[in-house]
C-alpha cells in the first residue's frame, strides 16, 4: 500500500492563525496527484482521529496547477494554550507520513 510519504515529494504543516493548522501535500507527479487527490483516506475523519479536531471544520482545497492538496483543520485548542507543544504547527505533518492511502 502507498503511504503519504511514498507519493508526496514534500508534506508540511503550518500555523494558519491562532485557531487553524494547514497541511500541504505536494505530490511527486501529475499521475500521483490525480490518483490520490480525492483519496477517501484524506478526509475529515482522519484529522479527527489524529488531531482531535471537529470533522465538520476540516477544509480541503486541491490546487491542480501545483499538484498540491491543502487541508486546513481547526486546532482543538487555541495557539499558545497552556498545554501547547507546537506553537507554529510545523511538526503536525509527521503523523500523516505513514498514513496508507490505498
Amino acid at each position: 500500500m502507498a503511504k503519504v510519504a511514498d507519493v508526496c515529494r514534500h508534506v508540511r504543516s503550518k500555523n494558519a492563525g491562532p485557531f487553524w493548522i494547514t497541511v500541504d501535500f505536494f505530490f511527486k507527479s501529475q499521475e500521483l496527484y490525480a490518483q490520490y487527490r480525492d483519496s477517501a483516506v484524506l478526509r475529515p475523519a482522519l484529522f479527527e482521529r489524529l488531531y482531535g479536531t471537529n470533522p465538520q471544520l476540516v477544509k480541503r482545497l486541491p490546487v491542480d496547477n501545483l499538484m498540491t492538496l491543502k487541508i486546513s483543520y481547526a486546532r482543538p485548542h487555541p495557539q499558545g494554550w497552556m498545554g501547547e507543544r507546537d506553537m507554529h504547527g510545523g511538526q503536525q505533518y509527521a503523523s500523516l507520513l505513514d498514513v496508507e492511502l490505498d
